[in-house]
């Protein structure tokens, strides 16, 4: 594999892991409603596990409220059961054509259990980045020798490949004190 190549999937790599710790933190509950506390969440209709988001619009009415108002009524027994088995710890209040879900405040033990997983989450993150530096070192070690590149330009790009771990472990742990920070504020 060229070098170059090598860099450019590392790095698209890296970026996804990013995504999945910023697409994770956006599930975690802070004291405001976000739409996102509800996007994890599958419902079996029409023979299958269907995300919400595509079964119904989502919208924050009121800091403490989630309203989910489905395409088809028909669903919204299931999407009520889904809400229920997502253990997100919400009651849903369905009126027949929508449901609410009111954000109750966090309590301090609450937060300090989101902030853990926050940080359990970035530390996930932090390792798949590390992973891939590995897998990147690896296949610039196997260029070399396959004689495809010199020793000093395989240590170059090992430093190129680090630039970018450090880069993408910095991402990751901007990422957690934000959300900690919301979690704590909220």
């Amino acid at each position: 594999m060229p070098s170059d190549d090598i860099l450019v999937d590392t790095e698209e790599r890296m970026e996804k892991a990013i995504s999945v710790l910023s697409n994770n933190l956006s599930g975690i509950r802070t004291g405001r409603a976000n739409p996102g506390l509800v996007d994890s969440i599958k419902v079996d209709v029409y023979g299958s596990a269907t995300p919400l988001k595509q079964l119904a619009s989502v919208g924050t009415p009121e800091p403490q409220q989630i309203v989910i108002r489905p395409y088809d009524t028909s669903t919204i027994k299931e999407i009520e059961k889904a809400i229920v088995a997502g253990d997100l710890g919400l009651n849903p209040q369905n009126d027949g054509r929508i449901i609410r879900l009111n954000v109750p405040p966090l309590s301090t033990d609450v937060r300090k259990k989101m902030v853990s997983r926050i940080k359990e989450l970035a530390e996930d993150a932090k390792i798949a980045v590390r992973n891939i530096r590995r897998d990147a070192n690896k296949a610039l070690d196997n260029s070399e020798k396959e004689k495809e590149i010199s020793e000093d330009d395989r240590d170059s790009l090992k430093g190129d490949v680090q630039e970018l771990t450090k880069k993408f472990e910095a991402k990751a742990t901007e990422l957690a004190k934000a959300r900690e920070t919301e979690v704590l504020e909220a």
